[in-house]
Protein backbone atom coordinates (compact mmCIF):
# COMPACT_ATOMS: atom_id res chain seq x y z
CA UNK A 1 0.00 0.00 0.00
CA UNK A 2 2.71 2.22 0.72
CA UNK A 3 4.51 1.70 -2.60
CA UNK A 4 1.23 2.11 -4.60
CA UNK A 5 0.93 6.02 -2.56
CA UNK A 6 4.74 6.71 -2.94
CA UNK A 7 4.10 6.05 -7.17
CA UNK A 8 0.94 7.78 -7.25
CA UNK A 9 2.64 10.87 -5.21
CA UNK A 10 5.59 10.48 -7.42
CA UNK A 11 3.50 10.89 -10.63
CA UNK A 12 1.46 13.74 -9.47
CA UNK A 13 4.89 15.63 -8.30
CA UNK A 14 6.42 14.95 -12.17
CA UNK A 15 3.45 15.55 -13.72
CA UNK A 16 2.94 19.06 -12.02
CA UNK A 17 6.88 20.17 -12.47
CA UNK A 18 6.67 19.25 -15.95
CA UNK A 19 3.23 21.19 -16.31
CA UNK A 20 5.13 23.93 -14.49
CA UNK A 21 8.02 24.12 -16.44
CA UNK A 22 5.90 24.87 -20.03
CA UNK A 23 4.36 27.76 -18.78
CA UNK A 24 6.57 30.91 -18.27
CA UNK A 25 5.33 34.28 -17.11
CA UNK A 26 6.08 37.79 -15.86
CA UNK A 27 3.89 40.97 -14.38
CA UNK A 28 6.97 43.21 -14.90
CA UNK A 29 6.62 43.50 -18.94
CA UNK A 30 6.69 46.70 -20.49
CA UNK A 31 4.50 47.97 -23.13
CA UNK A 32 5.47 51.42 -24.83
CA UNK A 33 3.31 53.31 -27.37
CA UNK A 34 3.52 56.49 -29.37
CA UNK A 35 1.30 58.29 -30.93
CA UNK A 36 2.87 61.81 -31.40
CA UNK A 37 2.83 63.46 -34.49
CA UNK A 38 6.08 65.98 -35.74
CA UNK A 39 6.01 69.75 -34.17
CA UNK A 40 3.61 69.05 -31.19
CA UNK A 41 4.33 67.68 -27.76
CA UNK A 42 5.70 64.08 -27.14
CA UNK A 43 2.09 61.74 -26.91
CA UNK A 44 3.87 58.58 -25.63
CA UNK A 45 2.50 55.90 -22.59
CA UNK A 46 4.45 53.45 -21.04
CA UNK A 47 2.91 50.74 -18.37
CA UNK A 48 5.77 48.67 -16.27
CA UNK A 49 3.17 46.49 -15.05
CA UNK A 50 1.70 43.81 -17.64
CA UNK A 51 1.22 40.48 -17.18
CA UNK A 52 1.92 38.01 -19.82
CA UNK A 53 2.45 33.89 -19.62
CA UNK A 54 4.08 31.93 -22.44
CA UNK A 55 2.99 27.92 -22.64
CA UNK A 56 6.33 26.51 -23.99
CA UNK A 57 4.06 23.68 -25.66
CA UNK A 58 1.80 24.66 -27.36
CA UNK A 59 3.38 28.26 -28.13
CA UNK A 60 0.09 30.33 -26.46
CA UNK A 61 0.74 33.60 -25.71
CA UNK A 62 -1.61 35.92 -23.92
CA UNK A 63 -0.87 39.43 -22.21
CA UNK A 64 -3.23 41.53 -20.05
CA UNK A 65 -2.77 45.37 -19.15
CA UNK A 66 -4.25 47.74 -16.76
CA UNK A 67 -4.80 50.89 -18.98
CA UNK A 68 -4.42 52.87 -15.84
CA UNK A 69 -0.80 51.64 -15.97
CA UNK A 70 0.24 53.65 -18.45
CA UNK A 71 2.49 56.43 -17.52
CA UNK A 72 2.93 60.07 -19.60
CA UNK A 73 4.92 63.02 -19.09
CA UNK A 74 2.41 65.00 -18.44
CA UNK A 75 -0.36 64.15 -16.10
CA UNK A 76 -2.85 66.30 -17.55
CA UNK A 77 -2.11 63.80 -20.83
CA UNK A 78 -2.35 61.08 -18.46
CA UNK A 79 -6.16 61.97 -16.99
CA UNK A 80 -6.98 62.99 -20.41
CA UNK A 81 -5.86 59.49 -21.96
CA UNK A 82 -7.62 57.54 -19.08
CA UNK A 83 -11.31 59.32 -19.48
CA UNK A 84 -11.72 60.83 -22.58
CA UNK A 85 -10.42 58.61 -25.07
CA UNK A 86 -9.30 55.01 -22.94
CA UNK A 87 -12.57 55.30 -20.58
CA UNK A 88 -10.41 52.88 -18.19
CA UNK A 89 -13.02 53.24 -15.44
CA UNK A 90 -15.59 50.90 -18.34
CA UNK A 91 -12.69 49.08 -19.64
CA UNK A 92 -9.92 49.07 -17.65
CA UNK A 93 -7.86 46.02 -19.45
CA UNK A 94 -6.02 45.58 -22.85
CA UNK A 95 -5.92 41.47 -23.66
CA UNK A 96 -3.96 39.90 -26.39
CA UNK A 97 -4.05 35.90 -26.97
CA UNK A 98 -2.58 34.44 -29.59
CA UNK A 99 0.09 31.79 -30.57
CA UNK A 100 3.74 32.22 -31.55
CA UNK A 101 3.20 30.07 -35.12
CA UNK A 102 5.87 27.67 -35.34
CA UNK A 103 7.48 28.02 -31.51
CA UNK A 104 9.47 25.39 -30.40
CA UNK A 105 10.91 25.34 -27.32
CA UNK A 106 13.99 23.55 -28.64
CA UNK A 107 14.73 25.75 -31.20
CA UNK A 108 14.96 28.73 -28.61
CA UNK A 109 18.18 30.09 -27.34
CA UNK A 110 20.83 33.06 -26.82
CA UNK A 111 20.35 33.57 -30.48
CA UNK A 112 17.74 36.08 -31.72
CA UNK A 113 14.54 33.80 -33.45
CA UNK A 114 11.69 35.49 -35.29
CA UNK A 115 8.63 33.85 -35.03
CA UNK A 116 4.87 35.12 -35.97
CA UNK A 117 2.47 35.98 -33.78
CA UNK A 118 -0.92 35.72 -34.36
CA UNK A 119 -3.97 36.25 -32.50
CA UNK A 120 -6.89 38.50 -30.97
CA UNK A 121 -6.36 42.24 -29.20
CA UNK A 122 -9.23 43.51 -27.41
CA UNK A 123 -8.96 47.08 -26.44
CA UNK A 124 -11.65 49.44 -25.62
CA UNK A 125 -14.41 46.66 -25.42
CA UNK A 126 -13.33 45.89 -29.31
CA UNK A 127 -11.59 42.94 -30.32
CA UNK A 128 -9.29 42.74 -33.63
CA UNK A 129 -7.03 40.41 -35.15
CA UNK A 130 -3.74 41.08 -34.37
CA UNK A 131 -0.10 39.72 -36.44
CA UNK A 132 3.03 40.75 -35.66
CA UNK A 133 6.83 39.73 -36.48
CA UNK A 134 8.27 38.83 -32.38
CA UNK A 135 12.09 38.33 -32.10
CA UNK A 136 12.22 35.28 -29.25
CA UNK A 137 15.83 34.55 -27.40
CA UNK A 138 16.54 32.44 -23.95
CA UNK A 139 19.22 33.81 -21.50
CA UNK A 140 19.63 31.79 -18.71
CA UNK A 141 16.28 30.39 -17.50
CA UNK A 142 14.40 33.86 -19.32
CA UNK A 143 12.70 33.79 -22.18
CA UNK A 144 12.61 37.05 -23.86
CA UNK A 145 10.38 38.57 -26.50
CA UNK A 146 10.33 41.56 -28.01
CA UNK A 147 6.96 42.66 -30.59
CA UNK A 148 6.50 45.52 -32.65
CA UNK A 149 3.72 46.59 -34.45
CA UNK A 150 1.11 49.77 -35.20
CA UNK A 151 -2.99 50.41 -34.03
CA UNK A 152 -5.45 52.54 -34.96
CA UNK A 153 -7.13 54.16 -32.57
CA UNK A 154 -10.65 53.73 -34.98
CA UNK A 155 -10.58 50.51 -35.06
CA UNK A 156 -11.26 50.03 -31.12
CA UNK A 157 -13.74 52.66 -31.20
CA UNK A 158 -11.71 55.18 -29.66
CA UNK A 159 -12.80 58.62 -30.85
CA UNK A 160 -10.08 61.14 -30.87
CA UNK A 161 -12.09 64.68 -30.68
CA UNK A 162 -11.24 66.74 -34.17
CA UNK A 163 -9.58 69.66 -31.84
CA UNK A 164 -6.58 67.69 -30.79
CA UNK A 165 -6.86 65.07 -33.69
CA UNK A 166 -4.09 67.28 -35.77
CA UNK A 167 -2.12 66.16 -32.48
CA UNK A 168 -2.45 62.48 -32.50
CA UNK A 169 -1.06 60.13 -35.32
CA UNK A 170 -3.40 58.11 -36.88
CA UNK A 171 -1.09 55.03 -36.03
CA UNK A 172 0.33 54.27 -32.88
CA UNK A 173 3.48 52.42 -32.54
CA UNK A 174 3.54 49.89 -29.96
CA UNK A 175 6.51 48.20 -28.56
CA UNK A 176 6.09 45.51 -25.90
CA UNK A 177 9.07 43.97 -24.22
CA UNK A 178 8.94 40.83 -22.48
CA UNK A 179 11.03 38.80 -19.85
CA UNK A 180 9.39 35.75 -18.95
CA UNK A 181 10.48 32.85 -16.70
CA UNK A 182 8.91 29.64 -15.13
Amino acid sequence: MNNRFFTTLLILFLTLSLTAQSKYKTKTANITFEASVPSFVEVKGTNENVSAILNTETGEFVSLALVTGFRFKMALMEEHFNENYMESSVFPKAIFKGKLQGFSMSDVSEEISEYTLKGTMTIHGVTQPLKARVKVKKVNNIIELVTEFILKPEQFNIKIPKLVSNNIAEEVFVLAMYSLSN
